[in-house]
């Protein structure tokens, strides 16, 4: 047994298997970009971190919603497809239910730590492109998804299609500046929009589909608690009380 585990480990060093880690990987880009990235993030994350403390001093049951909600992304945003020459992954992401549900701002800390424990743990992403990766998953993907279903219910869609193209909207929106990011940092003296349209038209076979799935589950997500828990929906301004038939 011990002779045969010592076989696999040198043929696993032999043979090394190439892995797409996820979001913006450590090191893919420059220090100066990764940095303008952070600082970008980091008044989003601390807008959230200030609307989080006000609401959980005033409601008690808000601390545990936004815990479940941060699983529910961390474990969304788990299941990587690879994305050859881009040197990242497609995934869902989870923002746009958690944008519905605790608002956008409360969102962008959710991805955050989801985000952090990734890179820690799991070596998806990484610490130095975290804020990059906040950027687009976090803020972009919270705020577009947010707005989307916000317009939608206000022009009078109903909840499931409103709650699809939120989903939707904001997974696509995500790597939309995902691509921007890597563009931005990657393309050296090249001009940007050529180097922006591959990296952009490189991740249309995963994340077309992705984009569908995730729509599907926000979609999915948001009915079911409208059938099961309105009074919680209602609670988070998701619906307003009228909506309620009983």
């Amino acid at each position: 047994m011990v002779i045969k585990k010592i076989l696999t480990l040198i043929l696993l060093a032999a043979f090394p298997a190439t892995a797409y880690a996820m979001h913006i990987s450590e090191g893919i880009l420059p220090l100066k970009w990764a940095a303008l990235w952070s600082f970008t993030a980091l008044p989003f994350v601390l807008y959230g971190l200030y609307r989080f403390k006000k609401i959980s001093a005033v409601d008690i049951s808000f601390k545990p919603l936004v815990g479940l909600m941060a699983a529910v992304v961390f474990i969304i945003s788990c299941m990587p497809v690879p994305v050859p020459t881009v040197g990242t992954c497609s995934h869902p992401c989870g923002t746009g239910l958690a944008a519905i549900l605790l608002g956008p701002s409360i969102s962008v800390v959710v991805s955050a730590v989801a985000l952090l424990i990734q890179a820690l743990f799991l070596s998806h992403g990484g610490l130095t492109t975290w804020g990059a990766n906040i950027m687009s998953m976090g803020v972009m993907g919270s705020f577009a998804g947010f707005f989307t279903f916000k317009a939608l219910r206000t022009m009078k869609v109903k909840l499931a299609v409103a709650g699809f193209l939120a989903g939707v909207i904001a997974d696509w929106a995500t790597y939309f500046t995902t691509s921007v990011e890597l563009a931005s940092g990657i393309r050296g003296e090249s001009p940007f929009l050529p180097l922006f349209w591959k990296i952009l038209l490189a991740f249309v076979p995963t994340q077309l589909p992705l984009g569908i799935l995730e729509g599907a589950i926000t979609a999915g997500m948001v009915v079911l608690l409208s059938k099961k828990r309105p009074d919680l929906l209602v609670k988070m301004r998701v619906l307003k009380p009228e909506d309620v038939t009983i």
